[in-house]
């Protein structure tokens, strides 16, 4: 890692991470151990004047986690890249967002793009098409840190000639701290007068900077605020934060850190009411305090992804790639705390059923760069075996599906759309076994 440039903080921190690898820490986090999160402020709720909200606006600033490539999605540069309406992608519709703000509340805001190694170039290339988009000396974006995969079998880095870059990976969105520190952009952002900063990830479009939000946490006092919605049953994997018993602080319980005998307990929405979006703010003067009372490692914990060298080959060598949660930071902060918002602050993009919802009439963009939906969003399901890969998708949906009057799209097997249909009611759509079937674009597919 020294030989290749990786900052000598990023090391200690991959080293602390490898310390607890090799201990076999698994984060477990039990419940006989944690209390249901209860009792927190919700957006609804909130009321603040255009001055205060102005005011708060004024000493924020907005990160995008934009490492990820999309390779669930069979993609091999940036997601944000992809095309959601029309012709804008995520970039050019979180580009629209903060300028609208901007606009508006005649407030700075900038915008930071958190790239890794892989997207860095790409992200850079196509905002070249927003060029007020930087703010003052301000960078676009800093990069994330990158750290060796491990085999399996001998937790040594892991040696790939085929492709030596594959060798390396990000860290996580858990080294958002430790970049904003190794890349100078903590010091550029405190010493240019901004306080606080909303993070969120940049495939999800729903969390658009909210200038109410901004005041509320300005004023709420606390050094960390993650944002939560309240649960369905489709909701009940993925990480949600509970309350400590042993010291009352809040922390985020991932899927992997859930014991499988607690599963039952941590899968109830009943019991553990809201789930963690992934949006979160912190006070960047606390920040720094933490990080430097810690010696620059904030201390979260392990997360143990198995995978294989190559992602695109199940044959190459079995690999662990250390990773931590940004929001396991919320056990780091004395006084953090959580805040309820509506579902439509949570619209991630993680399989080719977002997609396609997303890109459907369901949603409409506002000038503001808000996506709206006109209806209740219907479940969408299309055959893993021929949608998965944004390639094959973007060949068997070529159109926007209307969406707005359906409650359930199925697809199973071979089926192509050749343009634009609409969905009516609980569709499924079937192909024959061994068989293909294409729907005339103008289709109207009704339940029944």
């Amino acid at each position: 890692m020294h030989t290749a440039g990786v900052p000598q903080q990023a090391i200690d921190v991959f080293s602390d991470f490898y310390a607890q690898l090799e201990s076999g820490a698994s984060g477990a986090i039990r419940e006989s151990d944690v209390d249901p999160l209860r009792d927190i402020d919700a957006v609804a709720d909130l009321a603040f004047s255009p001055e205060e909200a102005r005011a708060a606006a004024q000493v924020t600033a907005i990160v995008k986690l934009n490492g990820g490539l999309g390779t669930s999605m069979g993609m091999d540069r940036a997601k944000s890249l992809l095309r959601v309406r029309e012709d804008a992608t995520f970039l050019d519709i979180i580009a629209r967002q903060v300028t609208y703000v901007r606009e508006n509340l005649g407030a700075r805001l900038p915008l930071l793009f958190m790239d890794s190694f892989r997207t860095r170039d790409d992200t850079l290339a196509a905002l070249e098409r927003h060029p007020d988009l930087a703010y003052g000396d301000l960078p676009l974006d800093f990069l994330q840190n990158r750290e060796p995969k491990l085999r399996v079998d001998t937790l040594a880095p892991v040696d790939w000639p085929d492709d030596p870059s594959l060798e390396w990976c990000p860290p996580g969105h858990g080294d958002l701290y430790t970049a904003l520190q190794t890349s100078g952009v903590l010091d550029r952002l405190i010493g240019g007068g901004f306080r606080y900063v909303s993070v969120s990830n940049s495939d999800n479009l729903g969390a658009a900077p909210d200038p109410q939000m901004m005041a509320w946490f300005a004023q709420s006092g606390a050094p960390y605020a993650a944002e939560v919605c309240e649960r369905t049953p489709a909701d009940v994997k993925g990480g949600h934060l509970v309350v400590r018993k042993r010291d009352g602080r809040l922390v985020l319980r991932e899927t992997a850190q859930t014991a499988a005998e607690d599963e039952q307990y941590a899968t109830d929405p009943q019991r553990h009411r809201y789930f963690h979006t992934n949006n979160l703010w912190f006070d960047l003067v606390r920040l720094r305090e933490v990080l430097n009372e810690r010696r620059g490692v904030i201390g979260l914990p392990l997360i143990r992804n198995e995978k294989t060298v190559d992602p695109t080959d199940p044959s190459s060598p079995k690999v662990v790639q250390i990773e931590s949660a940004m929001g396991a930071a919320v056990e780091v902060f004395d006084g953090a705390t959580a805040i309820e918002v509506p579902r439509s602050r949570f619209l991630p993009v993680k399989t080719t059923n977002d997609l396609a919802l997303l890109r459907s009439d369901v949603y409409e963009l506002g000038a503001d760069g808000r996506l709206r939906a006109g209806s209740a969003a219907p479940l969408v399901s299309l055959d893993r075996d021929y949608f998965t890969r944004i390639a094959d998708f973007e060949r068997r949906v070529p159109e926007p599906l209307s969406l707005v009057r359906a409650t359930r799209l199925r697809v199973e097997g071979d089926v192509s759309f050749e343009g634009a249909a609409t969905v009516i009611g609980d569709v499924t759509v079937t192909a024959p076994q061994g068989e293909s079937r294409n729907v005339a674009a103008g289709t109207v597919l009704r339940a029944g």
